[in-house]
Protein backbone atom coordinates (compact mmCIF):
# COMPACT_ATOMS: atom_id res chain seq x y z
CA UNK A 1 0.00 0.00 0.00
CA UNK A 2 1.04 3.79 -0.73
CA UNK A 3 0.24 5.97 2.01
CA UNK A 4 -0.21 9.44 0.30
CA UNK A 5 0.25 12.56 2.76
CA UNK A 6 -1.94 15.52 1.51
CA UNK A 7 0.30 18.19 1.15
CA UNK A 8 -1.21 20.02 -2.06
CA UNK A 9 -0.20 17.49 -4.65
CA UNK A 10 -2.14 13.95 -5.01
CA UNK A 11 -0.44 10.84 -6.19
CA UNK A 12 -1.86 8.12 -8.36
CA UNK A 13 -4.01 6.06 -6.50
CA UNK A 14 -5.94 9.61 -5.08
CA UNK A 15 -6.42 11.18 -8.80
CA UNK A 16 -8.88 8.34 -9.49
CA UNK A 17 -8.36 4.90 -11.45
CA UNK A 18 -11.92 4.70 -10.05
CA UNK A 19 -14.62 7.72 -9.89
CA UNK A 20 -15.68 7.62 -6.38
CA UNK A 21 -19.67 7.14 -6.15
CA UNK A 22 -19.37 6.71 -2.59
CA UNK A 23 -18.24 8.36 0.64
CA UNK A 24 -17.92 6.57 4.26
CA UNK A 25 -17.56 9.01 6.76
CA UNK A 26 -16.83 8.24 10.90
CA UNK A 27 -18.32 10.61 13.71
CA UNK A 28 -16.23 11.21 16.31
CA UNK A 29 -12.90 13.21 15.39
CA UNK A 30 -13.45 13.13 12.01
CA UNK A 31 -17.12 14.93 10.96
CA UNK A 32 -17.34 16.43 14.65
CA UNK A 33 -14.12 17.80 16.65
CA UNK A 34 -14.25 17.40 20.45
CA UNK A 35 -17.04 20.37 21.01
CA UNK A 36 -19.39 18.00 18.65
CA UNK A 37 -19.62 20.44 15.65
CA UNK A 38 -19.45 20.14 12.38
CA UNK A 39 -17.62 23.50 10.97
CA UNK A 40 -19.01 25.38 7.47
CA UNK A 41 -16.31 24.53 5.18
CA UNK A 42 -16.93 20.50 6.12
CA UNK A 43 -20.85 21.42 5.40
CA UNK A 44 -20.54 22.91 2.61
CA UNK A 45 -18.19 20.16 1.13
CA UNK A 46 -21.01 17.64 2.22
CA UNK A 47 -23.45 19.68 0.56
CA UNK A 48 -21.15 19.57 -2.98
CA UNK A 49 -20.78 16.11 -3.11
CA UNK A 50 -24.72 15.55 -2.20
CA UNK A 51 -25.54 18.26 -5.21
CA UNK A 52 -23.38 15.97 -7.50
CA UNK A 53 -25.39 12.76 -6.59
CA UNK A 54 -22.50 11.08 -4.47
CA UNK A 55 -24.14 9.04 -1.96
CA UNK A 56 -23.09 10.17 1.67
CA UNK A 57 -23.28 7.72 4.70
CA UNK A 58 -22.22 7.78 8.11
CA UNK A 59 -19.99 4.98 9.59
CA UNK A 60 -19.76 5.06 13.11
CA UNK A 61 -19.73 3.23 16.51
CA UNK A 62 -22.50 5.05 17.54
CA UNK A 63 -26.28 3.69 17.91
CA UNK A 64 -28.70 5.79 15.91
CA UNK A 65 -30.28 7.39 17.91
CA UNK A 66 -26.84 9.22 19.12
CA UNK A 67 -26.61 10.93 16.05
CA UNK A 68 -29.76 11.74 15.26
CA UNK A 69 -29.44 15.43 14.98
CA UNK A 70 -26.17 15.57 13.08
CA UNK A 71 -27.51 13.43 10.34
CA UNK A 72 -30.62 15.86 10.18
CA UNK A 73 -28.57 18.60 10.05
CA UNK A 74 -26.64 17.13 7.02
CA UNK A 75 -30.07 15.91 5.79
CA UNK A 76 -28.41 12.32 5.18
CA UNK A 77 -30.23 9.25 6.18
CA UNK A 78 -27.86 6.72 5.68
CA UNK A 79 -25.52 4.78 7.35
CA UNK A 80 -23.46 2.15 8.92
CA UNK A 81 -24.33 2.20 13.11
CA UNK A 82 -23.03 0.20 15.50
CA UNK A 83 -19.41 -0.43 14.00
CA UNK A 84 -21.35 -2.17 11.60
CA UNK A 85 -24.32 -4.11 12.76
CA UNK A 86 -26.99 -1.89 11.94
CA UNK A 87 -27.64 -0.69 8.75
CA UNK A 88 -29.81 1.99 7.18
CA UNK A 89 -30.14 3.52 3.26
CA UNK A 90 -32.12 6.38 2.84
CA UNK A 91 -34.37 5.49 6.10
CA UNK A 92 -34.95 1.62 5.31
CA UNK A 93 -32.92 -0.99 7.64
CA UNK A 94 -31.14 -3.05 5.01
CA UNK A 95 -29.09 -5.61 7.53
CA UNK A 96 -28.56 -5.84 11.06
CA UNK A 97 -27.03 -8.03 13.51
CA UNK A 98 -27.92 -8.18 17.09
CA UNK A 99 -25.61 -10.36 19.79
CA UNK A 100 -26.43 -13.76 20.55
CA UNK A 101 -27.92 -13.71 23.78
CA UNK A 102 -25.32 -16.58 25.21
CA UNK A 103 -22.19 -14.69 23.97
CA UNK A 104 -23.92 -11.63 26.06
CA UNK A 105 -24.26 -13.64 29.35
CA UNK A 106 -21.08 -14.87 29.05
CA UNK A 107 -19.79 -11.34 28.84
CA UNK A 108 -22.01 -10.17 31.41
CA UNK A 109 -20.65 -12.97 34.15
CA UNK A 110 -17.09 -12.27 33.16
CA UNK A 111 -17.79 -8.27 34.01
CA UNK A 112 -19.91 -8.78 36.81
CA UNK A 113 -16.45 -10.88 38.47
CA UNK A 114 -14.40 -7.70 37.82
CA UNK A 115 -16.56 -5.23 38.74
CA UNK A 116 -16.80 -3.81 35.19
CA UNK A 117 -19.70 -1.53 34.08
CA UNK A 118 -21.10 -2.51 30.82
CA UNK A 119 -23.55 -0.59 28.90
CA UNK A 120 -26.01 -2.23 25.83
CA UNK A 121 -27.45 -0.57 22.85
CA UNK A 122 -30.74 -1.27 21.54
CA UNK A 123 -32.70 -0.18 19.24
CA UNK A 124 -34.25 3.20 21.02
CA UNK A 125 -31.80 3.64 24.00
CA UNK A 126 -28.86 3.02 25.78
CA UNK A 127 -28.78 1.13 29.39
CA UNK A 128 -26.22 0.18 31.98
CA UNK A 129 -26.39 -2.54 34.43
CA UNK A 130 -25.20 -0.23 37.21
CA UNK A 131 -26.39 2.96 38.41
CA UNK A 132 -24.78 6.55 37.91
CA UNK A 133 -20.76 5.34 37.75
CA UNK A 134 -18.36 8.46 37.02
CA UNK A 135 -16.36 6.72 33.99
CA UNK A 136 -19.92 6.49 31.69
CA UNK A 137 -21.19 9.48 33.06
CA UNK A 138 -17.91 11.21 31.77
CA UNK A 139 -18.20 9.44 28.08
CA UNK A 140 -22.07 10.27 27.77
CA UNK A 141 -20.66 13.75 28.64
CA UNK A 142 -17.87 14.05 26.43
CA UNK A 143 -19.88 12.98 23.47
CA UNK A 144 -22.70 15.57 24.57
CA UNK A 145 -25.44 13.76 24.81
CA UNK A 146 -26.97 15.41 27.90
CA UNK A 147 -28.11 12.44 29.35
CA UNK A 148 -26.82 9.26 31.29
CA UNK A 149 -28.14 5.47 29.90
CA UNK A 150 -30.92 4.09 32.48
CA UNK A 151 -30.63 1.63 34.78
CA UNK A 152 -31.52 -2.07 33.95
CA UNK A 153 -29.29 -4.84 34.60
CA UNK A 154 -31.68 -7.29 32.86
CA UNK A 155 -31.74 -5.14 29.20
CA UNK A 156 -29.45 -7.41 27.30
CA UNK A 157 -32.11 -10.53 28.17
CA UNK A 158 -35.29 -8.42 27.24
CA UNK A 159 -34.35 -6.53 23.78
CA UNK A 160 -32.09 -6.89 20.74
CA UNK A 161 -28.39 -5.56 21.87
CA UNK A 162 -26.56 -4.16 19.09
CA UNK A 163 -23.20 -3.01 20.67
CA UNK A 164 -21.99 -3.39 23.81
CA UNK A 165 -19.56 -0.70 25.94
CA UNK A 166 -17.40 -2.24 28.24
CA UNK A 167 -15.63 -0.12 30.80
CA UNK A 168 -12.07 -1.03 31.97
CA UNK A 169 -8.86 0.18 31.61
CA UNK A 170 -6.09 -1.08 28.61
CA UNK A 171 -4.30 -3.04 30.60
CA UNK A 172 -7.57 -5.51 31.61
CA UNK A 173 -8.24 -5.90 28.18
CA UNK A 174 -7.05 -9.01 28.14
CA UNK A 175 -9.90 -10.38 31.00
CA UNK A 176 -12.25 -10.43 28.03
CA UNK A 177 -9.92 -10.71 24.95
CA UNK A 178 -8.85 -13.75 25.84
CA UNK A 179 -11.69 -15.39 27.55
CA UNK A 180 -14.51 -14.18 25.60
CA UNK A 181 -13.45 -15.45 22.63
CA UNK A 182 -17.04 -15.45 20.55
CA UNK A 183 -16.97 -11.39 20.69
CA UNK A 184 -14.76 -8.62 19.11
CA UNK A 185 -13.46 -5.56 21.28
CA UNK A 186 -12.12 -2.73 19.85
CA UNK A 187 -11.32 0.15 22.55
CA UNK A 188 -12.60 3.85 21.10
CA UNK A 189 -11.86 5.38 24.57
CA UNK A 190 -9.34 5.51 26.96
CA UNK A 191 -11.63 3.82 29.87
CA UNK A 192 -14.20 1.89 27.39
CA UNK A 193 -14.10 -0.89 24.62
CA UNK A 194 -16.74 -1.37 21.32
CA UNK A 195 -17.91 -5.22 22.37
CA UNK A 196 -19.48 -6.11 18.73
CA UNK A 197 -20.09 -9.96 17.25
CA UNK A 198 -16.86 -11.82 16.31
CA UNK A 199 -15.97 -10.37 13.06
CA UNK A 200 -18.08 -7.81 12.28
CA UNK A 201 -16.72 -4.20 11.88
CA UNK A 202 -17.65 -0.91 10.06
CA UNK A 203 -16.31 -2.73 6.64
CA UNK A 204 -18.91 -5.53 7.09
CA UNK A 205 -21.45 -2.63 7.51
CA UNK A 206 -19.92 -1.19 4.24
CA UNK A 207 -20.02 -3.99 2.51
CA UNK A 208 -23.82 -4.71 3.01
CA UNK A 209 -24.36 -1.22 1.87
CA UNK A 210 -22.26 -1.72 -0.98
CA UNK A 211 -24.28 -4.78 -2.04
CA UNK A 212 -27.01 -2.94 -1.67
CA UNK A 213 -26.07 -0.35 -3.99
CA UNK A 214 -24.32 -2.26 -6.57
CA UNK A 215 -21.53 -0.71 -5.71
CA UNK A 216 -17.85 -1.92 -5.71
CA UNK A 217 -15.35 -1.22 -2.50
CA UNK A 218 -13.09 0.70 -5.43
CA UNK A 219 -15.71 3.01 -6.20
CA UNK A 220 -15.94 3.83 -2.32
CA UNK A 221 -14.13 6.35 -0.48
CA UNK A 222 -14.21 6.62 3.62
CA UNK A 223 -12.38 8.98 6.50
CA UNK A 224 -11.65 8.23 9.69
CA UNK A 225 -9.65 8.21 13.21
CA UNK A 226 -10.03 5.85 15.52
CA UNK A 227 -8.85 1.88 15.73
CA UNK A 228 -12.34 0.75 15.01
CA UNK A 229 -11.74 2.48 11.50
CA UNK A 230 -8.66 0.07 10.29
CA UNK A 231 -10.77 -2.48 8.40
CA UNK A 232 -13.02 0.19 6.54
CA UNK A 233 -10.26 2.15 5.65
CA UNK A 234 -8.49 -1.04 4.09
CA UNK A 235 -11.69 -2.21 2.48
CA UNK A 236 -12.74 0.76 0.02
CA UNK A 237 -11.21 2.01 -2.97
CA UNK A 238 -9.23 5.21 -0.80
CA UNK A 239 -8.89 4.82 2.60
CA UNK A 240 -8.12 8.56 4.56
CA UNK A 241 -7.12 8.96 7.47
CA UNK A 242 -7.39 11.98 9.21
CA UNK A 243 -4.59 14.18 10.18
CA UNK A 244 -5.47 13.67 14.14
CA UNK A 245 -5.75 9.34 13.53
CA UNK A 246 -4.72 7.36 16.06
CA UNK A 247 -0.86 6.22 14.99
CA UNK A 248 -2.05 2.80 14.83
CA UNK A 249 -4.52 3.58 12.41
CA UNK A 250 -2.48 5.49 9.78
CA UNK A 251 -0.64 2.16 8.55
CA UNK A 252 -3.90 1.13 7.08
CA UNK A 253 -4.79 3.98 5.16
CA UNK A 254 -4.28 5.52 1.49
CA UNK A 255 -3.80 8.82 2.56
CA UNK A 256 -3.48 11.14 5.43
CA UNK A 257 -4.98 14.75 5.35
CA UNK A 258 -5.31 17.74 7.68
CA UNK A 259 -6.56 17.12 11.47
CA UNK A 260 -10.61 17.56 11.77
CA UNK A 261 -9.46 21.00 13.56
CA UNK A 262 -8.35 21.79 10.27
CA UNK A 263 -11.41 20.49 8.30
CA UNK A 264 -9.70 18.10 7.32
CA UNK A 265 -12.78 15.85 5.90
CA UNK A 266 -13.32 18.90 3.71
CA UNK A 267 -9.41 19.39 2.54
CA UNK A 268 -9.54 15.80 1.87
CA UNK A 269 -12.46 15.43 -0.31
CA UNK A 270 -11.06 18.71 -2.34
CA UNK A 271 -7.37 17.05 -3.28
CA UNK A 272 -9.51 13.70 -4.48
CA UNK A 273 -11.23 16.48 -6.66
CA UNK A 274 -14.59 15.70 -4.92
CA UNK A 275 -15.70 18.66 -3.44
CA UNK A 276 -13.95 21.06 -6.26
Amino acid sequence: MTKLVISGTIGQKAKGDFMYKIVFIDIDGTLVNKEKVISDPTKKAIKKLQDKGIEIVLATGRPPFHFQEIAGDLDISSFVSYNGTYMVHEGKVIQKYPLKREYLQTLVQRAKQHNHPLVFSGMDQAVCNVKDHPDVNHTFTELKLHYTPAFNPDYWEQEDIYQVVLYCQEDEEELYTQSVTDLSFVRYHELAMDVMPKGLSKAHGIRDMLRHLNLAPQEAVAFGDGLNDREMLEYVGMGVAMGNAHPDLIPHADMVTKTVDEDGLAYGLKCLGMAE
